[in-house]
């Protein structure tokens, strides 16, 4: 019975233990790889995708204002039955009187905005009809056939006219801001990607280290036995042993760290165990300042962005300028119009109907208001400009900065693989020499410390010539490694996601 318990329980441990094997998954990911899926599935990816596309609506919403609407309006019903309050038009007295009927009325719109001048023209056809019951009972329609009625601002600002100069530029914006969010994904993926590599590669560099050092500390201890190494030399030895274990212990908890960052980012599962590899493939290629300069300022938000602000300094001192001018608006109503006490006969022999109306509002004195108004906008908008020079001088020496350095990196990056190819054969020479009783624990030490250094140095170089490349493709939008823009065929791209 203990027997057949025993074998129930281990069954069971073996269970769980090739269910948690097939929970954890080893990713295997490439750089590449891990750039593609950073601007697929990261959170960052989704908050770019939804604010270009709020951008996208709100262009929408604009050109829909310049479209033709049709709107149907009416009040069905109105119905009144109260005294109410007349006067008498010969005496001035007043007196109450029964008012009870019902009033229904419908309403058919189609109206224009005109852009150009900032008014709106309507097409317009309705019906009413009145239901009087007392004193007596009486029905009374009144159509209007057709209506061409018109409300035209004279000499005020005009909102739409700027609206038509400014969205299809903000739109425009939104678009490469998109692309530019998702270069700085890629920016942050890279970050992640070699922090992520460099603790997997100083965590297995410290296991190798501590398992060569204890292999040779055992060595070390049976020639101290026979008084062929001082007690000093095997001290050194098992000095650095248990460091060797700390730097394990500590290596482990920064891959930890960084796996945790890298899986939240990127979206894997925490369960998942995720194995990078070294990108070995460093492309031998410069970048042209001149070239990257240009795109950067034609094939990015920065000119847009630029223009926008300028436009909206623009539009305040048109507004400000705007409100000291006399203002007027006109309301003009031409159609046909029928009254009768029948449906039929409210569209027999329909009358002319002209209605003009015009406001006027001249501003006389208000204290110099509206004058600093006027001057405010302007010295805001000379602000603006300012701005935008110190930007570019800015942006083209961040670009030559940028380029200067991804053009130099290849040479380090040449230069630290040697080292690192000369370091791992120096201390796999050093390892062997030691065993043989060749060289001392403190030159054995010097080999395996360069080694660490080298290598911790390729990675760092990797690291920069990779941030490089991609800081300068966020900062011009165009794939200088297979001659592409990124930019071309944006909608397209933006509707696959």
């Amino acid at each position: 019975m203990r027997l057949f318990l025993l074998s129930c329980c281990l069954s069971v441990i073996a269970l769980c233990r090739s269910a948690n094997l097939a929970a954890q998954e080893v990713v295997r990911l490439t750089l590449d790889e891990a750039i593609a899926r950073a601007q697929n599935l990261s959170i960052d990816a989704m908050m770019a995708k939804h604010s270009y596309l709020s951008q996208y609506w709100q262009y929408r919403s604009y050109r829909a204002q310049m479209l033709p609407s049709l709107s149907l309006s009416g009040t069905i019903p109105n119905f009144d039955k109260s005294y109410t309050s007349l006067q008498n038009a010969v005496t001035g007295g007043y007196n109450y009187v029964d008012n009870y009927a019902m009033r229904n009325s419908l309403g058919l719109y189609l109206q224009q905005n005109i852009a150009a001048t900032g008014g709106n023209v309507q097409l317009y056809t309705g019906l009413d009809r009145l239901d009087q019951f007392s004193p007596d009972r009486r029905i009374t329609w009144n159509s209007a056939p057709v209506s061409l009625i018109l409300n035209q601002p004279i000499g005020g600002f005009n909102q739409l006219k700027w609206d038509k100069r400014i969205e299809p530029v903000r739109y425009e914006k939104a678009k490469y801001e998109y692309l530019e969010s998702m270069e700085t994904i890629t920016t942050t993926a890279v970050e992640l990607y070699f922090t992520l590599l460099s603790a997997q590669q100083n965590l297995d560099i410290a296991r190798q280290n501590q398992a060569n050092t204890d292999t040779l500390y055992k060595i070390s201890r049976e020639r101290f036995r026979i008084g062929s190494i001082s007690k000093n030399d095997l001290m050194q030895l098992e000095l650095r042993l248990l460091n060797e274990g700390m730097s394990v212990n500590t290596n482990k908890l920064q891959l930890d760290l960084a796996a945790a960052r890298f899986k939240s980012y990127l979206s894997f599962d925490e369960r998942d165990s995720i194995v990078l590899r070294i990108p070995e493939n460093v492309p031998d290629m410069e970048i042209s300042f001149d070239e990257a300069y240009q795109l950067s300022f034609t094939n990015t938000s920065f000119e847009y962005r630029h223009r926008i602000s300028q436009l909206e300094a623009e539009m305040n001192v048109a507004q400000a300028k705007a409100n000291r001018r006399p203002q007027a608006t006109v309301y003009a109503r031409f159609g046909l119009n029928q009254v009768a006490e029948t449906l039929g006969g409210a569209y027999r022999n329909p009358l002319d109907q002209e209605t003009v109306r015009m406001g006027i509002s001249v501003p006389i004195f208000d204290g110099g208001v509206a004058k600093g108004r006027v001057r405010t906008a302007l010295s805001r908008l000379e602000v603006v400009e300012a701005e935008i020079d110190k930007e570019r001088i800015d942006r083209k020496q961040d670009i030559y900065l940028k380029v200067m350095q991804f053009n130099n990196q290849n040479l380090q990056c040449s230069i630290s693989a040697r080292a690192d190819s000369v370091a791992e054969e120096r201390y796999g020479l050093s390892l062997r020499q030691f065993a043989a009783g060749k060289i001392s624990v403190l030159d054995f030490n010097t080999a395996q410390n360069e080694r660490n250094t080298a290598h911790a140095g390729y990675l760092s170089e990797l690291r920069n010539y990779w941030n490089y490349y991609y800081a300068i493709q966020r900062y011009t939008l165009f794939d200088f490694l297979h001659r592409r823009n990124i930019a071309a065929g944006f909608d397209a791209k933006i509707l696959e996601k």
